[in-house]
């Protein structure tokens, strides 16, 4: 007896083995064919320029944002900024934020390097001026905010918020300027302690380092209040007095008074001088610093017997001293690149937005992720130019140099000072480690005790030894690499804020679509060292160098910073202000930090 077929199991076998021969092959030319036609399309679209074009934009903007990421456009939520921003714009406004400036260079608060104990040294005198100079400039800033002076010339102002329980942030700037040389100040355009206006800039010194900064700060601050606004966090202003001599006066006993009023990391964030605007490779580019380099002065010292000098040795003091520097030049320190150091994470964002940059550098960024060949291939390309070997490795400069006092005496000492920026990748101790490997054979050579901070390197014997070589801290202000500003990740939201921040800032000055991304953030490393170096313990790492300095607006012509003509031109100034306004009412506002 027969069994009917189950239909359930003649489903389960392949479609194409229950149609005849004939009906498989037709199948197998038809999806042949769309196969092929398939082909066809996208061969047609990969080939038309324009559908190439619309292709290869699609994965540069993703590779754009793998190599160099971008937060959204930060717009206060808050109809002052509208106002105020409108404001900046008039005439009137321009006047006041002239006069602002210019009253504050014309007074010459000069910072020196040998600057005596406050309450001794005259030269000190001059902070108080300015001082009576601020508090008559900015009314309602001196009758809402409290003031606190530390240490008689440094500022501590306190701007009280509505909501306790968000953190404080601080905003920090200086008031000291670096002195005019006497003999270089007929050289100068104008006077530099004129403030002239010539229609354009604003002159003198101090005009862009840093009294722009301190002025914008409290400009901004001043319209704020003009306008009624209480703002919901508490904001601290730092103003040091002495920046330009390593801050001892300043910055030093300031972070000493914070840390006892707010704690350990009492701050959301620090705002500080530092980065500005720029144009690389066709595109404009802000550069907040978001790390620093450390820093040592190292003293060098060379005794050897004196004596007349009608019977000289082979080598005075000096003459060793002098070969012994010439060592340290011929053996600068090692300069790797490293993906590690923000100045890679600056390359990214040149690679990933530069418009006009080469396409050979272009490549050699984007594959150095990957490829240790690559990274090398990179490095030997910057590292031709000096200014990049100086951002990434720890360098050396010899900048002071003493010995003898008399043409007909032997000197029985020479010193020199040589200053050391040590690499975000390096230690203060392994730098010392190097000098004094670098010096060691030598040191043997001349027949010098060498004693390097307290231990004995090389110990000749003492009635036989012709000298010593001694090095030292010479100044006592050594500082280790500053600690990296998160610019990615959880931790990264006050530099996302800014990030926000500095567009909305860009875009509203030039009547830009506020939502608009029309300039790129990338994180930076400032040549130097600010105030922040004392602040560490304020915030938990969250430190900020950026007070928004056009540097485009110069056009060509030098800043003047730290030299002959400084200046500033008046539009990047109102920017600045725009700036502060515009970042206090975001930081004011926001919950994420």
């Amino acid at each position: 007896m027969s069994l009917p077929i189950q239909a359930e199991k003649v489903g389960t076998l392949p479609y194409s083995a229950l149609a005849s021969p004939e009906t498989n092959k037709k199948r197998g030319f038809r999806r042949l064919m769309l196969c092929i036609g398939i082909l066809i399309v996208v061969h047609a679209f990969t080939s038309i320029d324009c559908c190439k074009e619309y292709l290869r934009s699609i994965y540069r903007k993703r590779e754009n944002e793998q190599l160099c990421s971008q937060y959204d456009v930060l717009i206060p939520d808050n109809p002052l900024w509208k106002t105020v921003g409108d404001s900046i714009g008039t005439e009137e406004f321009k006047g006041r934020a002239v006069d602002w400036l210019s009253g504050a260079i014309r007074v010459p608060t000069e910072s020196y390097d040998d600057l005596g104990p406050i309450s001794e040294d005259p030269r000190w005198q001059t902070f108080g001026q300015f001082h009576d100079y601020l508090t008559k400039a900015f009314p309602l800033v001196h009758s809402t905010l409290s003031l606190t002076k530390i240490n008689n010339y440094s500022l501590l102002y306190q701007w009280t918020g509505t909501d306790s329980s968000l953190k404080p942030v601080l905003l920090a700037a200086h008031q000291d300027v670096v002195p005019v040389e006497p003999r270089t100040a007929t050289e100068w355009s104008y006077p530099p302690y004129s403030g002239h206006f010539d229609g354009t800039r604003i002159w003198g010194r101090g005009a862009s380092d840093d009294k722009s900064g301190l002025i914008g700060l409290l400009s901004a601050i001043e319209i704020l209040l003009e306008g009624g606004f209480e703002p919901e966090r508490t904001f601290v202003l730092a103003f040091g007095c002495d920046e330009e001599a390593s801050g001892h006066f300043g910055a030093q006993q300031l972070a000493k008074a914070m840390l006892e009023i707010y704690g350990r990391n009492g701050f959301a964030f620090i705002v500080d001088e530092g980065g500005d605007i720029s144009e690389h490779y066709g595109t404009v580019f802000a550069a907040p610093g978001v790390a620093e380099k450390g820093y040592l002065d190292l003293r060098v010292d060379v005794t050897s017997p004196g004596g007349h000098s009608s019977i000289p040795p082979t080598h005075t003091s000096i003459g060793i001293l002098s070969r012994l520097l010439v060592e340290f030049e011929n053996n600068p320190f090692p300069v790797e690149m490293s993906t590690n150091s923000v100045f890679y994470g600056t390359l990214q964002c040149y690679a990933g937005y530069g418009k006009t940059i080469p396409s050979n550098l272009r490549k050699a960024i984007v594959r150095s992720a990957y490829s240790k060949k690559a990274l090398k291939r990179l490095s030997d390309m910057l590292f031709m130019n000096p200014a990049n070997v100086a951002l990434v490795g720890t360098t050396r400069a010899i900048d002071l140099i003493q010995g003898g006092v008399k043409s007909n005496a032997l000197p029985e000492q020479a010193y020199a000072v040589v200053n050391h920026r040590v690499s975000t990748l390096s230690s203060v101790a392994e730098v010392i480690e190097r000098d004094t490997d670098t010096l060691k054979a030598l040191a043997g050579t001349f027949n010098l005790t060498f004693i390097s901070f307290g231990e004995t390197i090389s110990d000749a014997e003492a009635p036989r030894a012709y000298g010593s070589l001694i090095f030292s801290d010479a100044f006592n202000n050594s500082l280790a690499p500053a600690p990296v500003t998160p610019t990615s990740g959880s931790k990264a939201r006050a530099y996302e804020l800014l990030s926000g921040t500095i567009q909305a800032t860009y875009n509203a000055h030039r009547g830009l679509e506020h939502d608009s991304h029309n300039i790129v953030v990338a994180p930076a490393m400032p040549a130097g060292n600010t105030d922040t170096r004392y602040y560490w313990d304020l915030s938990d790492g969250q430190i900020l160098r950026y007070n928004h300095r056009n540097s485009i607006a110069f056009k060509n012509m030098a800043s003047g910073v730290h030299t002959v003509d400084e200046n500033l031109p008046i539009d990047a100034l109102l920017e600045m202000i725009r700036f502060f306004t515009t970042l206090i009412l975001n930081t004011s506002e926001s919950r994420r930090v």
